[in-house]
């Protein structure tokens, strides 16, 4: 297609019992005018073939085949090829409701925007057919300055709202003037996102959800374990304060939610240690909490940390008390629901 409306770009790695769930939500949509650059980033299953099945169908789904590099080279592989006047970026693994296409591009149209950001669903399944859903959203609004934007914008992060991508339409412009791409690392959503805020202009934000993030596969990245994960989110808590620092907003409140968004991870980073994945001895798992625990900058954030559930002010007290075993005993605890009780998990992390 030339000149579409939407250009839909979609990272595809061995997700051969997904994939087609995902395209058939995007030819439901009630907006027609889209181009889909699906990304077969090397599969070891047919999820290739099944792109190339769907691009002989309609025209307008461009299969795309390279050797395996990851979903940032995937994406930054259809950026280029990609003509559309607005970018959307989505998962293989997930589907989208059949009026989302047509009702942000709308938004962006009337406001001018160079972001539209949505709500969203986190169905996570703890059988074949159940599962909890989780509604992430914030009240609609459009932002009248860059400045208005800025100043709220720690609301949106602590609605879980602007991290990924899939819940964002994006003028292409934008993303193409300012050679915005998707970094070569690990999570990469969360660093192309802070690049996309960091001098945008004009966003709306609408309540509507439209897209649903799936948690089904055990093979997922969001459930391995990663020797690196500490280090990912301290390096995360950089970017994060860079950004505020940038922006020249010095207000206790987003201070507060900076703070609280590090502890909360930490208590990710010390179940990540302990969960059946890792491969550590005791004595070295107690090593590594001992030192993510005991940081000047742990001993800082739990310090100005304001849990909202009185659980997680409860999950935070070892933390504050610099009790190594305690705080492995918790995050063995975290692990064993983890494990054992996806639906018990999946309500408590949606009510932290």
């Amino acid at each position: 297609m030339s000149n579409p409306k939407v250009s839909i770009i979609m990272p595809v790695y061995g997700v051969e019992d997904y994939v087609g769930a995902a395209i058939d939500s995007l030819l439901k949509q009630t907006l027609q005018d889209w181009e889909l650059l699906a990304v077969d980033d090397g599969s070891k299953d047919n999820s290739g073939a099944i792109l190339d099945e769907y691009a002989a169908r309609d025209p307008r789904v461009r299969a795309i085949h390279k050797e395996n590099g990851g979903a940032p080279s995937a994406r930054n592989c259809a950026i280029p090829q990609a003509t559309g006047k607005y970018f959307y970026f989505m998962d293989a693994d997930d589907w989208a409701e059949p009026s989302m296409l047509e009702d942000m591009v709308a938004l962006a149209e009337e406001h001018n925007a160079q972001e539209v950001i949505a709500g969203y669903y986190i169905d996570t399944y703890y059988s074949d057919t159940e599962k909890f859903t989780q509604l992430q959203s914030a009240p609609s609004v459009v932002y009248p300055t860059q400045q208005a934007f800025r100043k709220a914008s720690y609301k949106l992060f602590d609605q879980n709202l602007l991290y990924t991508p899939w819940n964002k339409l994006f003028l292409a412009d934008y993303i193409r003037d300012n050679g915005l791409l998707f970094p070569n690392t690990f999570w990469d959503d969360f660093p192309f996102n802070l690049s996309v805020l960091r001098d945008i202009e004009r966003v709306v934000v609408t309540e509507k959800p439209y897209y649903h993030f799936i948690r089904k596969r055990e093979e997922s990245e969001t459930a391995r374990y990663r020797s690196d994960m500490f280090e990912k989110r301290e390096e995360e808590d950089g970017w994060m304060r860079d950004l505020y620092a940038y922006w020249g907003i010095d207000d206790p409140a987003v201070k507060e939610f900076v703070d609280r968004r590090y502890i909360e991870r930490l208590v990710g980073c010390v179940e990540n240690v302990t969960n059946p994945g890792c491969t550590l001895t005791t004595k070295e798992k107690l090593a590594d909490i001992r030192k993510m625990i005991t940081s000047d900058r742990a001993v800082e954030a739990v310090h100005n940390a304001k849990p909202h559930s009185t659980y997680m002010k409860i999950m935070l007290l070892p933390i504050r008390w610099k009790s190594v075993g305690l705080t492995y005993l918790e995050g063995k605890v975290i692990s064993k629901v983890k494990s054992s009780d996806t639906r018990l998990f999946a309500r408590l992390k949606a009510g932290r």
